[in-house]
């Protein structure tokens, strides 16, 4: 198993075996050494998904088409779809490293905090907190999704596409939120202090 820098005590980053960088495939080392060169880290999610190569690259695809857009909602408020139902479902990984995308792509050190602990008092405007009010319904409760709710959205001035997008962020990060709880993935330390 990989272990956690030395700040985090040498705990292990996941509950199965994390492969190492050089016996990855070659577009999975590639995609993490970018990632690496970027952020000056590996972030624990591409070691631990890696694991199983042909899910990483499944689960990664579908990631990058959620999270990438550059139309419709904003990159700030598919960041906060992820940690508003990262925190409904008690996902620690997923509050720390998309709570400090959030802060960066938001430019903003407190939303991130804010939107974990209680959305519903987070310093977001009536849209967002109407997209947050859905997220959270799909995350939860899609069972209960109805007409209304599209209504609201409409009301809102959400189109379709957008909808569409809510729901499936929150669907997605439904999977992400269970993957990481189910390999007790740690989130790294450099996330703490991103966008503060």
């Amino acid at each position: 198993m990989n272990k956690q820098s030395p700040a985090s005590n040498m705990l292990p980053i996941s509950r199965f075996p994390v492969p190492k960088l050089k016996d990855l495939p070659e577009d999975i080392r590639t995609r993490i050494e970018t990632v690496q060169e970027k952020s000056g880290f590996i972030p624990n999610v591409f070691l631990v998904l890696a694991h199983r190569p042909d899910e990483f690259r499944a689960f990664m695809a579908y990631h990058d088409t959620l999270m990438d857009k550059s139309e419709g909602l904003t990159k700030a408020e598919r960041e906060m779809i992820v940690v508003a139902t990262s925190a409904a479902n008690q996902c620690q990984y997923c509050v720390i490293a998309h709570g400090a995308i959030l802060r960066i792509r938001a430019k903003n050190p407190l939303v991130a905090d804010q939107i974990a602990i209680n959305y519903r008092k987070a310093d977001i405007t009536p849209r967002q907190r109407a997209m947050l009010d859905f997220a959270m319904k799909v995350a939860l409760e899609a069972e209960t999704v109805g007409d209304e709710d599209f209504k609201g959205l409409k009301k809102q001035g959400f189109s379709d596409d957008e909808v569409w997008d809510i729901g499936a962020i929150a669907a997605f990060f439904a999977l992400s939120n269970r993957m990481a709880n189910l390999t007790a993935m740690r989130p790294n330390d450099e996330f703490y202090k991103l966008g503060r």
